[in-house]
C-alpha cells in the first residue's frame, strides 16, 4: 500500500514539477509570478487532443504510436511555446519597468482570458483523450506500476535533466543565469536581455505543454478548468523548492505530489486539494524562502 501511493504521488509530482519550472524560471529572471502559466498547461492538454485526434485521422496511430505520442508532445509544445512568446510580448514586456503590480494584474487578467477563450472555443464539456498506452503494467512489492506511470515518470525525469544541463553548459543557459543575477549588467555586457526573457517564457510553456500532453493520458479527460488548480499546486511546488530555483521547483513538485499522494492513500482522496494548500500555509510561515531557496536582497 505505502508503496503504490508513492509510485502514484511521484507520477503526479513529476508532473507538478514540469509547471512549477515555468513559475520558477519566470520569477527568477523578471519577480513575476505568471498565474497564466497554468492555462498554457491546460492548452497544451486540449492541444494534444486535437492532435492526437488528427493524427488518428490519418491512420499513423495505427501504424506507428511512438511516432505518434512524439509528434502529439512536439506539437502540443510548439503550440504552447508560441503562446508563452505571445503571451510576454502583449501582457508583460509592455509593462516590465511599470509598478510591480501592473505585471501582476496582467497575469491575472492573462489567466482569465485564457481560461474563458478555451471555454468558448471548446465548450464546457470534458474532452476525452484516448487510453493509447495499454494500461497494463508490472508488478512490484505488491504495487502495480502501469506503464503510463513508467512512461511519465521517465519523460518528465529527461525533460528535467535536458533542462539543467541545458541552463548550466549552454550559452544561451549561462546568459539566463546572467539575466537572472542582474538584468542591467547582463544588457551592459552585450546579453540581449529582451531575447532571453522570450527564450524564458517559451521553455517554461513547452513545459507545461508536455505536462498537460501527460496528464490527459492520464486521466483520459480535460476541461477548461484544470489549469487553474493545477496552476496552484506548482506554485505551492515552486515555493516549497524555493522559488526562482530550479532544482529547487523540481524538488518541490515531488515532495507535493508525495504528500497529495500518501494524503489521499492515508486520510482521504476528497482532502487532496487541502494537503497542496496546507502546505503553502506552513511554509510561507516557517520558511518562506523554500528548502533550498536563499534569503537575498531585492533587486533594483
Amino acid at each position: 500500500m505505502l508503496f503504490q501511493q508513492l509510485i502514484n504521488g511521484l507520477t503526479l509530482g513529476s508532473v507538478y514539477a514540469l509547471i512549477a519550472l515555468g513559475y520558477t524560471m519566470v520569477y527568477g529572471i523578471l519577480q513575476l509570478i505568471n498565474f497564466a502559466h497554468g492555462e498554457i498547461y491546460m492548452i497544451g492538454a486540449y492541444m494534444a487532443i486535437i492532435t492526437l485526434g488528427v493524427l488518428t485521422a490519418t491512420g499513423l496511430t495505427a501504424v506507428n504510436l511512438p511516432l505518434t505520442i512524439l509528434l502529439v508532445f512536439v506539437i502540443s509544445g510548439l503550440f504552447c511555446g508560441a503562446y508563452g512568446l505571445t503571451m510576454e510580448r502583449i501582457a508583460y514586456r509592455p509593462l516590465r519597468h511599470a509598478h510591480r503590480l501592473s505585471p501582476l494584474i496582467s497575469a491575472i487578467g492573462m489567466s482569465i482570458f485564457l481560461q474563458n477563450y478555451v471555454m468558448l472555443s471548446q465548450g464546457t464539456v470534458d474532452k476525452v483523450f484516448p487510453h493509447i498506452i495499454p494500461s497494463t503494467g508490472i508488478e512490484i512489492l505488491n504495487a502495480s506500476i502501469s506503464y503510463l506511470q513508467i512512461f511519465i515518470l521517465l519523460t518528465s525525469l529527461a525533460l528535467m535533466a535536458i533542462l539543467h544541463l541545458f541552463i548550466k553548459k549552454t550559452r544561451l543557459g549561462k546568459a539566463m543565469r546572467a539575466t537572472s543575477q542582474d538584468s542591467r549588467m547582463a544588457s551592459l555586457v552585450g546579453i540581449n536581455v529582451d531575447s532571453v526573457i522570450a527564450v524564458t517564457f517559451a521553455i517554461g510553456s513547452i513545459l507545461a505543454a508536455a505536462a498537460g500532453v501527460m496528464v490527459a493520458m492520464y486521466y483520459g479527460s480535460v476541461n477548461f478548468f484544470i489549469g487553474y488548480s493545477a496552476g496552484i499546486k506548482a506554485f505551492t511546488a515552486a515555493v516549497l523548492g524555493g522559488i526562482g530555483n530550479i532544482p529547487g521547483a523540481m524538488l518541490g513538485g515531488l515532495l507535493l505530489g508525495l504528500v497529495e499522494g500518501l494524503g489521499a492513500g492515508y486520510i482521504s482522496s476528497e482532502y487532496k486539494d487541502v494537503f497542496a494548500f496546507l502546505i503553502l500555509i506552513l511554509v510561507l510561515i516557517f520558511r518562506p524562502t523554500g528548502l533550498l531557496g536563499e534569503r537575498v536582497g531585492e533587486k533594483v
